[in-house]
């Protein structure tokens, strides 16, 4: 598994850092977090945090196997089971890829813990959903959109983190590369907010 190149690290980092006003988390859970390489640059910053990840690719699994996570969770979010069985257990999700799925972001809510704060990046506004749920908006801020690694993804046994060679080599560096690219255009733009999930919040 690469580690991810010092412009992604930095990206990382500073979406980490926009928790660091708040209590340090017990437990966070990073959804679609694939190679859990934004927990690890989290954990830079909340080094006593237990970092859970969920992700539809065995990618998750494996790192957890190398202890870039507490628990890896394979499967969606908005899976009832999955939500069932996290509900209410963590003091921070984020959402940095979040789905057109309209139901992801009430899921995210119900594996939050009441007074936790959901940490989400869309390119559409989560704002009037979030407050219709009883969610508090305590931080908004416009930003270049997280990109993610489309190529990689799409390799031949690529949800197999093993995957190596000069093609694999080649997918990555390319996604890092557009991830840089469209980082500066209008059509990369969008929100990260930070809410705080209400005592009546489902």
């Amino acid at each position: 598994m690469p580690a991810p190149t010092a412009p992604s690290v930095r990206r990382l980092r500073s979406t980490a850092r926009a928790i660091l006003p708040f209590p340090e988390p017990e437990s966070w859970l990073d959804v679609d977090t694939g190679d859990a390489d934004f927990p690890e640059a989290a954990r830079t910053f909340f080094p006593y945090t237990a970092f859970d990840g969920l992700d539809p690719t065995p990618r998750v699994l494996h790192a957890q196997a190398i202890e870039r996570l507490e628990e890896g969770y394979q499967g969606r979010l908005t899976d009832p089971r999955i939500t069932a069985h996290l509900r209410a257990r963590y003091d921070v999700v984020s959402l940095l890829n979040p789905h057109a799925d309209p139901g992801e972001l009430r899921a995210a809510l119900a594996v939050l813990r009441p007074g936790g704060h959901l940490l989400v990046e869309s390119p559409r506004d989560p704002r009037p959903e979030l407050e219709s749920r009883g969610c508090t908006i305590i931080a908004t801020a416009r930003r270049s959109a997280h990109v993610p690694a489309r190529l990689t993804a799409r390799l031949p046994g690529a949800p197999d983190p093993r995957v190596t060679g000069p093609l694999a080599a080649a997918a990555r560096a390319l996604d890092h590369t557009l991830a840089l690219l469209l980082a500066g255009t209008r059509f990369a733009k969008t929100y990260r907010v930070i809410a705080r999930k209400g005592p009546s919040a489902p």
